[in-house]
């Protein structure tokens, strides 16, 4: 029984460090701009089937990840200047639409591009599995857990330390106030928008290798991470990192002890759970509003 439930464990909390990016990604832009973006599932498609296609045509491994990462964040970049700023100032159901329809637009590109095959990309270090307790840990999710451990702590040290982590904290806590002390808020919002696209690429390589990828990945993939950012609550990067855990260790408990048939319906109904006692989120500010 005790190596069952590592087995199980193991695999919630390599799903749940995914998911965990995923929702970072959700949180970064939701600060800097209070708009949801529904195309962060298709970054960590395009990091996946990037690095896919440039392994294919002879890129050694760690210059094809860079590069997916940086198209990740290059797409990213140009969401933002030419679909959401266009929009600023537009209700927020607007601004998810579009959203919606970059996300849409996204994957039928990659479709077109790299086709609607699934890819395997190569594991980093071996397939031998190592054995803890009678239970099995691949090499991947290793580096799965060591890779997002160090993106939570490059991000924690990049908000609390360099200026320009400063100045996007500013402007998400107010951002009349940032620019009356000269900071540049359009600039925040559209660096915002690359960082999120770097993040989510960087989880579509690490879980590539584990699950495959393919040109519809990200749909379910931006769905458990919008689940874990609102678990957390939306905003929190703190709670985006908890919320990940979260959803993937449920998501696996779920699909070893009850049926693997329920297991993409475990995050939702948790969520759903959690927000009728704290609609904030678990690290989400209580809000009150006068009338």
């Amino acid at each position: 029984m005790l190596s069952e439930f590592l087995q199980f464990l193991f695999s919630g909390v390599t799903l749940g460090a995914t998911y965990a990016l995923v929702a970072l990604g959700f949180s970064i832009i939701f600060n800097a701009s209070h708009v949801i973006n529904f195309a962060q599932g298709e970054f960590v498609m395009i990091g996946g089937m990037a690095t896919v296609a440039l392994l294919g045509v002879g890129v050694p491994l760690p210059l094809a990840m860079l590069a997916a990462v940086l198209l990740a964040a290059v797409a990213g970049l140009l969401l933002e200047k030419f679909a959401v700023e266009p929009a600023r100032g537009a209700s927020v159901v607007t601004l998810i639409i579009i959203t919606i329809g970059a996300s849409i637009a996204l994957r039928g590109l990659a479709q077109i591009v790299w086709g609607k095959q699934y890819h395997a990309l190569p594991s980093f270090s071996g397939d031998d599995p190592l054995h803890v307790l009678d239970a099995t840990l691949l090499p991947q999710s290793l580096w799965v857990l060591g890779v997002s451990a160090a993106v939570v702590v490059g991000l924690f040290l990049f908000f609390n330390r360099t200026l320009l982590g400063k100045a996007i904290l500013a402007a998400s806590y107010n951002r009349d106030a940032a620019q009356l002390v000269g900071i540049n808020v359009k600039f925040v919002l559209f660096l915002s928008f690359g960082l999120s696209g770097a993040l989510g690429a960087v989880a579509g390589i690490l879980v590539a290798p584990i699950t495959l990828t393919h040109f519809e990945i990200g749909i379910m993939l931006g769905l458990k991470g919008f689940a874990a950012a609102i678990l957390g609550g939306l905003g929190n990067g703190l709670g985006a990192v908890v919320g990940g855990l979260i959803v993937g260790i449920a998501e696996a408990m779920g699909a070893g002890y009850v049926s693997s048939e329920y297991k993409d319906a475990i995050a939702f109904v948790l969520i759903l759970l959690v927000l009728f006692v704290r609609p904030s989120g678990l690290f989400g500010r209580r809000a009150t509003e006068r009338v």
